[in-house]
């Protein structure tokens, strides 16, 4: 299934650092959400993308935006992650790969692991609705934070 711009968020529920439910539905008609998908934890440029994210949390929240990281890793691993990285934000476990790939944000091989979330960023608004969509082959590019915040800044 192909994601369209203004199209409907695939819903779903994925475990944060603390084991507790997350459903992105829960967030409609309160926030806008950024979804951040990422291949590894502690990996560079995923600690890159993701300590950008954190050095800027002001501004996202000055957007009533709810910030959020996806990987494949494991809710145990992301606490860890999380912690090492002082990370202000959500991290989400999706190990079973759902979402990942709901949202065609899944490598079917990243060097020679197979199912393995790319690096990815969606803005989707408080109707539910996807605003941006930017789905990277290059795991080693980082996504284009500035259109992610004028997108958000749009919505004010």
């Amino acid at each position: 299934m192909s994601l369209k711009l203004d199209s409907k968020a695939p819903d779903f529920t994925l475990k944060n650092t603390e084991g507790e439910e997350i459903t992105l539905s829960d967030f409609r008609n309160s926030k806008n959400v950024v979804l951040l998908f990422f291949p590894l934890a502690f990996t560079s440029t995923c600690t890159e993308e993701l300590c950008t994210t954190r050095d800027n949390m002001k501004f996202y929240e000055s957007l009533d935006a709810k910030v959020m990281g996806i990987s494949v890793d494991s809710f145990f691993t992301l606490k860890e992650f999380k912690k090492a990285e002082n990370l202000n934000f959500t991290l989400l476990s999706d190990f079973n790969r759902r979402v990942s790939e709901q949202y065609n944000s899944l490598y079917n091989e990243f060097f020679g692991m197979k199912g393995v979330a790319k690096r990815s960023a969606f803005v989707i608004d408080q109707e539910g609705l996807i605003r941006h969509k930017e789905i990277l082959e290059d795991a080693g590019k980082l996504p284009d934070f500035k259109s992610i915040q004028n997108t958000l800044a749009n919505f004010n």
